[in-house]
């Protein structure tokens, strides 16, 4: 049968990404104490494609996909770049999974336990001459309380649902949990599943006591990861579901302090969480 995709091109323009979006796929991933967890990711493969060729072989993608059956983990990912490239003749590849994440966590007064659910990424990328990347993006929610509102209000304030993501490219292992504390301990105060009576009168005190802007939760957050001598690049962004105002409220602080080819590649390429508003 003839082969299309093959067949040559004669605009000359390379294409940056091609390939295929929005695979739901089972997925296994380390869960720091339980070893590991099995959820199900939404998977995007992409390759560049070459000028000289008309198109990309993307039922090959899937082939890849399956050969590694739901064990899809952040040790493995450099392998499945590594055979998207070879297997579809590309100088760059690209494979990013969004999937939930659940850590048991416990109410701060009753200490009764529940499934607590962030939003994690991992975003791989592979260059034929530059090496590889990768970036860890988690996605939580907070409650954030105005500093405003409590200064000028004779009595309460107004607070909202806030999230908060973090994308970082590091050298060393990092665990989920650490990243959803570094986020959780820069909040007005955390968010949880389960309250009972008691816990709810902590929380509304805590995020009372600790009100926080939105530029306020991004600055602690990099304070954080400027120290970090593991980070070598990070991307903080906060929104605010205002619960007074029409608007919702928003900032971010990216930094690099290790910058590289194929870091600045990646980036270029790089399609995050998409938006909550």
């Amino acid at each position: 049968m003839i082969d299309v995709q093959n067949m040559k091109d004669s605009r000359d323009i390379a294409v940056d990404q091609v390939g295929v979006w929005g695979i739901r796929y089972p997925v296994t991933v380390k869960d720091h104490n339980k070893g590991t967890q099995n959820t199900v990711a939404d998977v995007d493969m992409t390759v560049q494609l070459l000028p000289e060729f008309k198109g990309t072989h993307m039922s090959r993608m899937i082939e890849i996909l399956n050969k590694v059956r739901g064990e899809i983990t952040m040790a493995n990912i450099p392998a499945i770049l590594d055979e998207m490239r070879t297997k579809l003749e590309s100088p760059q590849s690209m494979f990013t999974m969004r999937f939930p994440y659940f850590i048991e966590k416990q109410a701060p007064i009753s200490k009764i336990g529940s499934l607590f659910q962030v939003e994690v990424l991992f975003s791989g990328f592979s260059d034929q001459k530059e090496g590889a990347s990768f970036i860890l993006g988690v996605r939580v929610p907070v409650t954030t309380l105005c500093p405003c509102s409590k200064e000028i209000s004779d009595g309460g304030a107004h607070n909202q649902r806030s999230f908060v993501t973090i994308n970082l490219q590091f050298k060393e292992f990092i665990w989920i949990e650490d990243v959803v504390s570094a986020i959780e301990d820069c909040a007005s105060c955390a968010v949880f599943p389960l309250l009972k009576r008691n816990d709810e009168k902590y929380v509304t005190e805590k995020a009372y006591s600790r009100p926080r802007f939105a530029e306020d939760v991004v600055r602690s957050i990099s304070q954080k990861y400027m120290k970090d001598e593991n980070i070598s690049w990070f991307l903080v962004e906060t929104l605010h579901l205002e619960s007074i105002h029409t608007h919702n409220a928003y900032a971010r602080v990216e930094r690099f302090k290790k910058k590289s080819k194929v870091l600045s590649e990646h980036l270029r390429m790089f399609k995050g969480f998409p938006r909550n508003d």
